[in-house]
């Protein structure tokens, strides 16, 4: 990774946004060696087109609050998947089926997962 420091912090907040709001099935990729530019990707499902939305935005949300600049945002009006670019990491926050049909852990399969901690959402409490 470029700048490991700045990546593993940005996936700890983006992480922690997406749980908040229901995000599932988190894994995060070492994309550094095939993607010079990008350190980790952050794949994420959410249920519904309106919870995807949620979720991009919060993790969008917590990201900038934390000064960090946003470079782009593609699928937010149909949020069936919507990718957030903050240089270091790469957010796809996905809707159930497009994580399938896409199947991005089976693309960058080769790629080292990036461990982090999940934060107890209030599913995992009750």
């Amino acid at each position: 990774m470029q700048s490991p420091e700045n990546a593993v912090e940005m996936l700890q907040l983006a992480a922690d946004a997406a749980v908040s709001k229901g995000g599932e099935d988190l894994v995060a990729l070492n994309v550094s060696e095939p993607l010079p530019l990008v350190d980790i990707f952050l794949l994420i499902t959410g249920n519904s087109e309106r919870n995807v939305a949620a979720i991009a935005d919060e993790i969008e949300d917590k990201l900038i609050e934390a000064g960090h600049k946003r470079v782009r945002r593609e699928g937010r009006a149909e949020a069936r998947w919507v990718l957030l670019d903050f240089g270091d990491l790469i957010v796809h926050v996905f809707h159930q089926e497009e994580r399938v049909y896409y199947g991005l852990e089976r693309l960058w399969k080769d790629c080292p997962v990036v461990p982090f901690e999940l934060a107890d959402s209030a599913a995992d409490r009750g």
